[in-house]
């Protein structure tokens, strides 16, 4: 089992004994039937298609905040940024099943994926439970397939439950030799809590289709990642969209949410190393209407609650991954730009990344070193620098 199928995949109620008690079922298991080989985690099968998969996910940092100490000065503090266990079962080809949790870094567990899966063949699929729904790239990448070491939050800002996750079904396919990937899906969707926008229990819809020009994307089912190593040759063009009634505001004053973005990958195997570049163009619209916040009416973390804003927004990234082993890896260097501008409040955000990767076993080793700064109009100014250990079992 290659641990790039997220074991299912890939980021945002707990998990508590239901989650340690899986785990040892699975690592008992391990311990009295063969394994079979795999690049990563590890895979029991049972017979007649029958099989239990494990694999664990891991990203740890050292960031220094500008103003981030009590005190008002630089912060320095170590992170345990994200714990995920990966467990995916199968009853047989086409039956399915994939159970993700997250150890986010407030130290809460939670239920990351949680859905089963009818995969009938590579044109049509379905899913229901907690997953991603269609959306742009960043998120279908999730934290542990970007070519940064942080997730493009200011851009990227589909509403979710938990990490970018909603409960709800989608139907997804790979078409022309899995060159043109779609997905759709119904989701519970936004602001589903007494006195906010809605009252009518109305559900998202969101959708994506991408077109790969070159190689098909290895990833498995509709997920992404920015960047292969080299591995494959890749022009992806997408388009996504999200819509729901009612999913804005107050009972009192409430509006629709649309939502689109545009996104383009380009990666080149070179002569002399592997060129990578990324764009990405949003649109967020609210009617005109401004969103609670996300603690309105008592709501938690995971009510997916508040939050929206009318807006659009531009990312831009580039990598290059330097011919030739130091070591045990190879270095990557990377930019990245993100720009949004919020309709109502007239502000605006700008955030740069800078950095490099040092990459031992593609997105299953890596060291990240980067330095952010954001700054705009009309908000504070900041920067961080930060080191990252990933890994994935």
């Amino acid at each position: 089992m290659n641990t790039h199928v997220r074991i299912s995949n890939t980021d945002r109620k707990k998990a508590g004994g239901r989650t340690a008690g899986a785990a040892a079922a699975v690592l008992t298991a391990m311990c009295l039937l063969p394994v079979a080989g795999a690049n990563a985690g590890g895979t029991i099968t049972f017979g007649d298609g029958k099989s239990v998969s494990l694999g664990l996910g891991l990203r740890s940092s050292f960031t220094s905040l500008e103003h981030g100490a009590p005190d008002g000065s630089r912060s320095a503090d170590f992170n345990l940024d994200s714990v995920r266990l990966y467990i995916g079962a199968s009853l047989n080809d086409h039956i399915k099943a994939t159970f993700n949790t997250e150890r986010a870094g407030d130290g809460t567990i939670n239920v990351l994926d949680g859905y089963a899966q009818f995969e009938f063949a590579d044109a049509f699929n379905i899913w229901v439970g907690r997953m991603l729904p269609p959306s742009d790239r960043a998120n279908l990448d999730g934290p542990y397939y970007l070519n940064t070491w942080l997730y493009p939050g200011v851009v990227s800002q589909y509403p979710a439950k938990f990490a970018g996750r909603d409960d709800g079904a989608t139907v997804w396919g790979k078409l022309f030799d899995k060159k043109l990937v779609y997905s759709a899906g119904a989701f519970e969707g936004h602001n589903r809590i007494a006195g906010a926008s809605n009252q009518g229990d109305h559900l998202l819809y969101a959708g994506r289709i991408a077109y790969n020009f070159l190689d098909a994307e290895p990833d498995p089912a509709y997920y992404e990642s920015s960047t292969y190593y080299g591995s494959v040759d890749i022009l992806t063009l997408a388009f996504a969209g999200q819509y729901e009634e009612d999913a804005v505001g107050t009972k009192a004053k409430r509006g629709a949410y649309k939502a689109w973005n545009l996104d383009l990958l380009f990666e080149k195997k070179l002569p002399l190393g592997v060129v990578t570049l990324e764009g990405a163009y949003y649109q967020y619209n609210t009617g005109g209407v401004a969103d609670v916040s996300p603690s309105f009416g008592g709501a938690g973390p995971t009510s997916n609650v508040g939050g929206i804003s009318q807006g659009d927004g531009y990312l831009a990234g580039a990598a290059y991954l330097i011919p030739g082993q130091v070591g045990w890896g190879q270095f990557q260097p990377f930019f990245r730009y993100q720009d949004y501008d919020n309709d109502l409040t007239k502000k605006s955000s700008k955030e740069y990344d800078v950095g490099v990767n040092y990459v031992i076993d593609g997105h299953n080793a890596r060291i990240s070193l980067d330095y952010s700064k954001n700054d705009g109009t009309g908000v504070a100014s900041f920067d961080r620098f930060i080191a990252g250990l990933q890994l994935q079992f």
